[in-house]
Order: C-alpha cells, then structure tokens, then sequence
C-alpha cells in the first residue's frame, strides 16, 4: 500500500473500524457481490442497490446513482478529476495522496462508509432508504467526526464579497461556484470554512434543462445562502467569482429580467 495515503488515513480521527474499512478497500478485500462471485458464492451479480450493472468497487463507490449523488452532494466530487477510474483502490490510493487537510480525508471517508452502510442495509436488512436520508446520515456522521457543535451559532447577518478580497470579521466563509456541463446540464457547489480554512461542511447541485452560466451561478448561491441558514449558522461571507452577479447583489439589482426574481429572494437574506 503507497505509504502517504495510508498515513493520511490512520492520523484521521475516525474509528479503527473505519480505518480497517479503507484498508479494505485498498486491498480490494471488501466483499462485493464480484469479490463473492470470484469465490465461487452463488449471489446474484447485479448491484443489491440501483440494479443497474455488476456490483464492482468502481460501481459501488463511483457509478452507482447513490454514489453518484452522495459526492455530487458533498461538494467533493471535484476531487477526483483527471484520476484514473478504471480501478477503484488505485483511484483512492491516488485521492488520499493529494488530500492535505484532515477533515478533507474524513469527508472522503464518511463518503466511503456512508455508500457501504447503505448497501448493507439493503442486502442484510431488506431497507429501502432515499437519497435525503443517505445524505443527512452522512452529515451526522461528519460532524460526530469532526466535533461541530450543531446549529449552536446564532443567527446575526449574511454578508457578501468577491473571492480576491479579505475575510474581514465573519466567523465563516461559504465559497460558491457554478458551471454548465454541456447541453442542458449544469452542477455548482459550495464550501463552509472557517477563518483558518478548514473545511466544515460541503455540499454539491445539479440543474436540469439549464444551460445560461450567469443564471446557474446565481441559483447555486442562492442554494447556499438557504443551506447556511439552514443550518442556523451566523455572520457568513459568501465568496465567489462571478463578478456580475455579486455586483447586482450588492448595488440591489434587480431589473435584469433573467435574474430579477431569484435577485429579489436572495436580496431578502441578506437584509434580514
């Protein structure tokens, strides 16, 4: 096993037992209905979850739909571009030798476990579950990880910033981000930090029918904003790089035709 992905596992504060898991992993030891059918167990090859193809690693951790939207919820999918996915454990071996950050790491494996314990429930247990509750599950998990206090903060104000400019006096820092994917696709995402950078929370959307880049950044920090005050959480500068939008907001706006409504909801958030 590369050594550098396997120290950034074993400092992470996890359970032993999750640190036997990645193990597992990297050593293509967890027992898939592949890993089963290579030893002669009579399962059924599909994958117990979606059904939609052979349950491999590479199925159960990155092409399932519940893979897929669990990561794409993160915010971390990123992550991964460019590595190579032909094989699972060496796509993570080369995952966790980039990652620098812990809490980075634990979110990559509470992605990992979450994806596992659902399967798990399916296969053992017969339950049926749905995408948001795989989603706050991971959530939960995270945050016992990581120690947040949850939803202790009060709620004070929203403020605003481009991404060049200083942190100033806001205890948190959500960065957002939008993109069109092709055709009428489009995804975004957004990051909590804190003042020292480290991650807290990540999340990740996608849009349907949506191909006007201006118009997708717009409701990818609209997401944002809602999912910070959800989470009750006080004094956040959102940081981003599309220039347009983050002048309307700040002159107040609102007579572009495209944006005007969804301008006017996020203009109430930040005057509340």
């Amino acid at each position: 096993m590369d050594k550098p992905s396997w120290i950034r596992v074993w400092e992470a504060k996890i359970p032993p037992k999750l640190k036997v898991f990645v193990w597992q992993i990297l050593n293509r030891a967890l027992p898939t209905t592949e890993a089963l059918i290579e030893k002669k167990v009579h399962v059924l090859p599909r994958c117990p979850v979606c059904w939609d193809g052979p349950e491999t690693m590479e199925h159960l951790f990155l092409y399932c739909p519940v893979a897929r939207a669990l990561w794409d919820y993160s915010g971390l999918e990123y992550l991964g571009e460019g590595l190579p996915r032909h094989t699972f454990p060496l796509f993570l071996k080369r995952l966790l030798a980039l990652l620098h950050q812990p809490s980075v790491v634990m979110a990559v494996v509470a992605i990992l476990w979450r994806i596992w314990r659902s399967r798990n429930w399916v296969v053992f247990e017969g339950k049926q579950f749905g995408i948001p509750t795989l989603m706050l599950k991971f959530n939960q998990q995270y945050e016992e990880w990581v120690g947040l206090p949850a939803n202790q903060a009060p709620r004070v104000q929203i403020t605003m910033m481009q991404s060049t400019s200083q942190v100033g006096d806001s205890h948190l820092v959500c960065m957002w981000d939008g993109a069109t994917k092709g055709g009428s696709h489009s995804a975004g995402g957004m990051v909590l930090f804190d003042l020292a950078r480290t991650l807290l929370l990540a999340r990740g959307v996608q849009f349907s029918q949506m191909d006007d880049p201006v118009v997708v950044e717009l409701l990818v920090l609209r997401e944002a904003i809602i999912w910070c005050v959800e989470q009750g959480l006080s004094e956040v500068r959102f940081e981003g790089d599309a220039k347009v939008i983050i002048d309307k907001i700040n002159q107040a706006d609102t007579r572009d035709r495209r944006l005007g409504t969804v301008l006017e909801e996020i203009g109430h958030y930040f005057r509340t």
